[in-house]
């Protein structure tokens, strides 16, 4: 079987292993976060880990 990529199939690939997928620190608590499927067009822009953390933000400025 022949298996074709598609415009969905990019680097985030559902066949990548969870250890090689990309890793940000979080701003505010400094800890490792990997990439989601949910942040695939906004993975640039991405500091937060979570959304507590996203609304402390400015507790930490």
């Amino acid at each position: 079987m022949i298996r074709f990529l598609v415009a969905s199939d990019d680097v985030m690939g559902s066949n990548m292993k969870k250890s090689q997928l990309p890793e940000k620190l979080c701003v505010v608590c400094q800890r490792p976060f990997r990439w989601r499927k949910k942040w695939e067009r906004d993975w640039p822009m991405v500091k937060y880990c979570s959304k507590r953390c996203r609304s402390s933000r400015h507790q930490s400025e």
